[in-house]
């Protein structure tokens, strides 16, 4: 029997020929990285362990939830990242000015690169199966073990094959594309699956666009997801890290629990209602839903591509006044660049609010919680109730070209409606 993409990865990291969907394995980990929330659990965790750290070079520290300092608290754990890196001479600590989001900073400093098995002590380590690597999230306790010894113990997951078809009709993107699974799926759909994307449809997908998509795999509950990397990927890899690649692809003959396809030139753009990524609907069906904050950014779509065609969309309008709108690109390398492109400008001229690199709003945690009975709509990845600020607020995620559409028009809209036809039509 042939083995999928995602068991030819672990089997590799395990010394083996061979792995099947259900056993247990001890894995050698490439890249272990952990944030301000779950690092400096894991820091504690590994103190009592009493031992050196397995490999200074593949430890990652990225403080991105909370910097710059929001309060006191925040501070006192960055401050703990902070020592632990010094004491143990950690290569991949970002302080405050080179930090971001950490989904976004790994694979554009080539961390990660194809073949690669990453874990993380957060839930979307997941996003780095845009790259064709085994991504994904553990606890802060597993991360310290990690720490300690270069290995993980894994339950091999079984893969679920994702079929997109055709060319995406206009204005469809990666983001629409996710959550058009999800709303067909479930959040529960792919219960500790490996989502595996294939199809025609994948070469009009960008690299960056399929971080997207593998972001969102634990939003259907996924273990993981996953692009088989090809030309474009490795590229992409090779033109920031000087690592060997492995790439790996599924046999013809690997076993799947199910086969989903998707028809990305019949779809719409959707957007992902309050409570949950999967109560989906088409953006025409939400017309005239007055919104009273767009956020633009997160690990999920706070890219340069996101904030180019959120940059189209409003170039030469304003936002409307009763939507205040925040843009947070998601690296300094990704704001560097939006600032030479302009697209900084662009979003000031149209009345948003430019942040430095977090992932503050997207958790409710700074710079964008939402009030009592407020809507907002995110390029963000969760909606569930309180996930942005109050309780009694609402979240609806959707993509960068709806999110700029509906800042300007003040209520959800189509991004037709402003801006007519995307760039790559015209």
């Amino acid at each position: 029997m042939g083995m999928t993409v995602t068991e030819k990865i672990l089997a590799a990291h395990c010394g083996r020929k061979a792995v099947e969907p259900g056993e247990f394995i001890m894995a050698g980990v490439d890249l272990a990285m952990g944030n301000d929330i779950t690092a400096p659990i894991s820091i504690e965790e590994f103190g009592k362990l009493g031992v050196p750290v397995w490999d200074r070079e593949r430890i990652a520290l990225i403080p991105d939830h909370y910097q710059p300092a929001k309060d006191i608290r925040s501070a006192n754990l960055l401050k703990q990242m902070r020592d632990f890196a010094r004491k143990h001479k950690i290569k991949h600590w970002y302080e405050v000015g080179d930090a971001g989001v950490e989904h976004t900073l790994l694979p554009q400093k080539g961390m990660v690169i194809p073949g690669d098995l990453v874990i993380g002590a957060d839930s979307h380590t997941c996003t780095y199966g845009g790259l064709g690597a085994f991504s994904t999230g553990v606890g802060s306790t597993d991360l310290a073990a990690v720490w300690a010894t270069g290995e993980i113990w894994l339950k091999v997951p079984e893969s679920m094959k994702f079929v997109y078809t055709g060319k995406p009709a206009p204005w469809v993107s990666a983001k629409d594309i996710i959550l058009e699974v999800i709303g067909r799926i479930g959040v529960e759909g792919a219960l500790y699956m490996a989502m595996e994307h294939t199809g025609e449809a994948v070469k009009h997908i960008s690299v960056e666009g399929r971080l997207t998509v593998c972001n969102m795999a634990i939003e259907a509950g996924a273990k993981s997801g996953i692009f088989e990397a090809d030309s474009v990927a490795q590229a992409y890899s090779r033109a920031r890290s000087g690592r060997e690649q492995s790439v790996h692809r599924s046999d013809p003959d690997a076993k799947y629990a199910k086969t989903v396809e998707v028809d990305t030139a019949k779809m719409e753009p959707v957007v992902a209602c309050h409570p949950l990524p999967s109560n989906t609907k088409k953006v025409g069906e939400l017309a005239g839903m007055r919104v009273d904050q767009v956020f633009i950014g997160s690990c999920t779509n706070g890219r340069i591509e996101d904030l180019r065609i959120a940059a189209y969309i409003m170039k030469g309008k304003h936002v409307h006044p009763d939507c205040r709108t925040v843009v947070i690109p998601a690296t300094p390398e990704v704001f560097r660049q939006a600032m030479k492109e302009g697209l900084i400008d662009v979003f000031m001229d149209a009345g948003c609010s430019v942040q430095s690199s977090n992932c503050g709003p997207c958790l409710g945690g700074h710079m964008g919680v939402l009030a009592d009975g407020e809507k907002c709509v995110s390029t963000s990845n969760r909606n569930f109730t309180g996930r942005m600020g109050s309780p009694k607020s609402e979240a609806y995620l959707a993509s960068p070209s709806v999110a700029a559409a509906t800042a300007v028009k003040g209520t959800v809209a189509h991004p037709r409606e402003v801006a007519g036809e995307p760039p790559e039509v015209k």
